[in-house]
């Protein structure tokens, strides 16, 4: 399984768009950035046609060490999530996508 690293979506925007690879990169790093900023200041992130980024917050709970069998407090915390839009799953399954659909 490959990775999708900064560097080739810089190069894909570079291929793509036409703008330098520094201006490239520097789009690439803009977007990260505000997309970062929304998601800590508790925003959810969406990008149509491919899915939404949420931040929720997790409550406190007991869980339990597994070798031990102790039990530890779980602090509570915030989690992100993403969920695919029906765009980009179905792209994935290589489906129809239906009018409509984001």
């Amino acid at each position: 399984m490959n990775t999708v690293t900064r560097a080739q979506l810089a190069e894909a925007i570079y291929a793509n768009v036409g703008l330098s690879r520094n201006e490239s990169a520097a789009l690439l790093e803009t977007v990260l950035e505000r997309i970062s900023a929304a998601l800590e200041a508790g925003e959810a992130v969406k990008i149509s046609a491919f899915g939404t980024f949420l931040v929720r917050q997790k409550g406190q709970r007991v869980g339990r060490n597994p070798k031990t069998g102790v039990e530890v407090p779980i602090l509570p915390r915030k989690v992100l999530s993403f969920r695919p839009s029906q765009v980009l799953k179905a792209h994935i399954n290589n489906e129809p996508v239906n009018e409509g659909d984001e």
